[in-house]
């Protein structure tokens, strides 16, 4: 399926999603919003998606969030546009969130607003060294949207997400890697080769355990101790009955790398 505002493909167990509005510093539109959520969709549904990689088309730009221009636009509508876009953008998060593949953000330019809110949600994330990270929503009398509220805070604790989102500061790449927004720098030449080497680690490795992981992680802080253990002992009970936990069992035992097959 082709789309216009993104690119989507899929080798060697990898989905990458690339933003394709670089005139536009990738930015969110309502066609944008809803391709994301279409490719959500599919990733979540192909169990040939063992891990996926999201970034931006250009050398400028992550995503800079939702386009400015379109709600100058629409002004006189914006509610009914912004419950619209947020539609498609959240239910997207969901199903990154919710899919058993890990979802790698690389981050190769500016990520603000909603780009910002994406890399938030996904599972890990290496940024190139000239990447800046912004919230930029209370700059133009906006709030945040894209699920960083529920995520930045986890990420990097409440008193910097406050200041996040009350200053509108601008987080230098090496800054987000400090404070724990991402995983790894990596000089900018270097950050396709970097995702896709973390990616096809990923995507090699037992993609239902690793969606058992993502649940896990999702229900702590919402569980008591006791229902997290016991959410904890269900999970590891079902992959160790599964065919990637058997496999991995015996390859310990015979000292052989592991051969996962997503099961």
């Amino acid at each position: 399926m082709a789309y216009t505002t993104l690119d989507y493909e899929l080798r060697d167990g990898v989905a990458w999603i690339t933003f394709k509005r670089p005139e536009r510093y990738n930015a969110l539109d309502p066609i944008m919003a809803r391709e994301l959520w279409e490719v959500a969709n599919r990733c979540s549904s192909d169990r040939a998606v063992r891990a996926a990689v999201m970034t931006g088309s250009g050398e400028q730009a992550f995503c800079a969030g939702g386009d400015v221009s379109v709600f100058a636009e629409r002004r006189d509508d914006i509610e009914i546009l912004v419950k619209e876009m947020t539609t498609y953008l959240h239910a997207a998060v969901s199903r990154f969130v919710r899919m058993r593949a890990p979802l790698v953000a690389a981050v190769n330019g500016v990520a603000a607003g909603a780009g910002f809110s994406l890399v938030t949600c996904c599972d890990l994330a290496v940024a190139a060294d000239t990447a800046t990270f912004t919230s930029a929503y209370t700059r133009i009398g906006l709030t945040p949207d894209g699920s960083s509220t529920y995520f930045l805070g986890r990420l990097i604790g409440s008193r910097r997400a406050a200041e996040l989102y009350l200053t509108n500061r601008v987080l230098s790449a090496a800054e987000a890697l400090d404070w724990g927004l991402v995983n790894k720098v990596v000089p900018a030449g270097q950050l396709a080769a970097e995702a896709d080497e973390l990616a096809r680690k990923l995507a090699e490795g037992p993609t239902a355990a690793h969606g058992k992981v993502k649940a896990l992680l999702q229900s702590a802080a919402g569980e008591s101790l006791e229902s997290q253990m016991e959410l904890e002992t269900q999970a590891i009970a079902a992959a160790g009955a599964s065919p990637d936990g058997q496999e991995g069992i015996r390859a310990f035992l015979e000292k052989r790398p592991a051969r996962f097959t997503g099961d």
